[in-house]
């Protein structure tokens, strides 16, 4: 499925009734009119991946936060000095 730059892949589909504001739902359908998206449910499930995918890299971020810095370099550089003799030369 494709809108814009967002392709996303639904292998299983399932049927769901929602409720939406009137004014919300002519937004959607002002952009199915103008071939924004195909149709309202495909319009719906790009704007709820987005969020989902939105809310993921946040809290990613949020726990990044959480690491400390100097730790996690010491980690890669203990990795990096254990596996340079396994690099080829260039």
């Amino acid at each position: 499925m494709t809108a814009g730059n967002t392709t996303t892949s639904i292998m299983h589909t399932a049927k769901v009734a929602i409720s939406m504001a009137q004014d919300l739902l002519r937004e959607v359908d002002r952009l199915v009119k103008a071939r924004v998206f195909r149709s309202r449910s495909q319009a719906i499930q790009v704007a709820i991946k987005e969020k989902i995918d939105k809310l993921n890299k946040s809290r990613l971020a949020r726990e990044s936060m959480k690491l400390n810095r100097k730790e996690e370099q010491a980690l890669a550089d203990e990795g990096l000095a254990a596996e340079l003799p396994e690099w080829p030369e260039y």
